[in-house]
């Protein structure tokens, strides 16, 4: 499988990369690393799922006080391990340490997790990731049982495992992400979590005390009522994947219809996670 990759200049790099990953994941952009320069961000997608078309009209027409430049080329498919170990660096967490295989272990984290990133979402080093990691630190997962939805690469599934949880199931529709969870799981030593390809349609009649969701808002708020019937009295919801200024009362409003109630949130380059408890 081949893929595309753009890789985008700005005269700004703040808060730029954060608006431009944003609008190039809603044309089929899937995973972003930094470029080579300081002032350049990579985006890959799928070579089937490529928008020509769009991708261009995004980014000559976009109207941004910021200059860009890109540049658009295919990227095969055995060379993507070497991409990402040009650009992925291992990050540090309060207690968690997630990392490549290609890394030095670090003995003295808590939580080490290694994570075999490819094409899948959930490296840790975006916002709305680590956002997601602080908040199930401070949680108490043992003996809980935690569904993940848009799992990605399994690191927040890890995680919840590593910090205790009775059962994990880890869900995407992505089936690149679901076998890339799987081979992360081996890498930590995981035999029992639950891995499925699918959608909120996947998680059945299941009960979880725990549902973590770092998705975006607009599947957030069309699979909400799924997640609302999947939580046991008093559970707790964790959402990501949005914006806090703008998308984060548009959730708010849909949590509270389904008896959802807000509890906090945290907030980096306007990114937002979110906490509710049914």
């Amino acid at each position: 499988m081949d893929f595309v990759e753009i890789k985008v200049r700005f005269s700004e790099i703040e808060p730029w990369k954060d608006v431009f990953a944003a609008l190039l994941g809603e044309i089929g952009f899937d995973s972003f690393c930094d470029g080579e320069d300081e002032s350049e961000m990579c985006g890959y997608v799928r070579e089937d799922l490529y928008d020509d078309e769009a991708t261009r009209t995004l980014m000559e027409t976009h109207g941004y006080p910021v200059d860009t430049k890109y540049f658009i080329s295919k990227v095969k498919s055995q060379d993507w391990n070497a991409v990402w170990e040009a650009n992925y660096e291992p990050v540090k967490i309060g207690a968690c340490y997630i990392r490549a295989p290609f890394h030095k272990p670090c003995p003295e984290a808590e939580y080490e997790i290694i994570i075999e990133p490819k094409m899948s979402f959930g490296t840790a080093h975006h916002e709305t990731t680590s956002q997601m990691i602080q908040y199930l630190l401070e949680e108490d997962m043992k003996g809980k049982s935690v569904l993940d939805m848009g799992a990605g690469t399994g690191v927040l599934a890890i995680l919840a495992y590593k910090r205790g949880a009775a059962k994990v199931v880890a869900i995407d529709n992505d089936e690149w992400a679901y076998r890339n969870n799987l081979e992360n799981n081996e890498k930590n030593g995981i035999a029992d979590m639950v891995v499925r390809l699918g959608d909120a349609g996947s998680i059945g009649a299941e009960k979880f005390d725990i549902i973590i969701a770092n998705i975006n808002r607009n599947i957030l708020l069309n699979d909400m009522h799924a997640y609302a019937q999947a939580m046991n009295p008093g559970g707790v919801i964790f959402l990501s994947g949005f914006y806090a200024d703008t998308d984060l009362p548009i959730i708010t409003e849909c949590c509270n219809g389904l008896n959802m109630k807000y509890i906090s949130h945290k907030e980096k380059n306007r990114w937002c996670a979110a906490k509710f408890i049914r």
